[in-house]
């Protein structure tokens, strides 16, 4: 269940590898990806392997990433150096789906694997620190940098609070904190692969590559943070507003 979860972020990196060895005809690579996982997106509803309120999702955080993209390119963190026509702030739309993967496996395997919170979630405050981690990532570069207060507020918060998940038919249940750091860190890894295939280059890339910093592996933990409380809300949002069925 799992493996199938991550079906759209494979799909992406088998589209980053293969453009990269294999120039196509008539428009920029970069151009051929957003058409490509656009494409992948329809394919995905029209075979219900994914829900429109997934798809709601998914367009959310690609506009969420999209913003960040544009903003740290402007600030120099990072560049796309190769041409393209759907390109804003140089930076290519395809580039969105990047953060959208995370929110996309997040809400495929909250369905597959059926998870469940354990414990008490402090709704309010959860939000609060995803838009206060949000935020951070634009303001760290004009006033203190909060990261690290931010993700002692998230321990704090989610200290006590586990998720509960099915594969077939056992049922596991592990911290919620550490389901954090784990899915960041795989994040991190793809993040290697993404840059090796040329997806973004950081500054120290351009000339050769080389392995991602492993300072982006609190960054990543921090979007993981912000992505899955996102997506919790959103689940919890809907089944607050779900139709209750009649009593007679």
């Amino acid at each position: 269940m799992n493996a199938w979860s991550c079906t759209f972020p494979v799909l992406i990196f088998a589209l980053l590898a293969i453009t990269q060895k294999f120039q196509l005809p008539w428009l920029p690579r970069y151009d051929w990806l957003l058409i490509f996982i656009l494409i992948i997106q329809w394919i995905f509803i029209k075979i219900k392997f994914e829900t429109h309120d997934e798809l709601k999702v998914i367009v959310l955080f690609h506009l969420m990433g999209l913003c960040m993209e544009i903003f740290k390119v402007w600030k120099g963190s990072w560049s796309y150096p190769e041409p393209g026509f759907t390109k804003i702030g140089g930076v290519p739309l395809y580039s969105g789906f990047m953060y959208a993967c995370v929110a996309g496996y997040m809400c495929q395997a909250w369905r597959k694997m059926e998870l469940k919170l354990v414990g008490f979630v402090p709704h309010y405050w959860g939000l609060a620190v995803a838009v206060a981690i949000y935020l951070n990532f634009f303001t760290l570069h004009f006033v203190v940098d909060l990261r690290y207060f931010l993700a002692l507020l998230a321990i704090l918060i989610y200290r006590s609070v586990d998720v509960q998940f099915k594969l077939k038919t056992a049922t596991y249940q592990i911290p919620m904190l550490l389901a954090f750091v784990l899915i960041g860190f795989f994040i991190w890894l793809a993040e290697n692969v993404a840059t090796f295939f040329g997806a973004w280059k950081y500054a120290y890339q351009h000339e050769n590559w080389q392995a991602v910093s492993t300072q982006k592996l609190g960054s990543w933990i921090l979007m993981v943070i912000v992505s899955f409380i996102i997506v919790a809300e959103l689940k919890h949002f809907k089944a607050d507003h779900q139709p209750k069925p009649k009593s007679y």
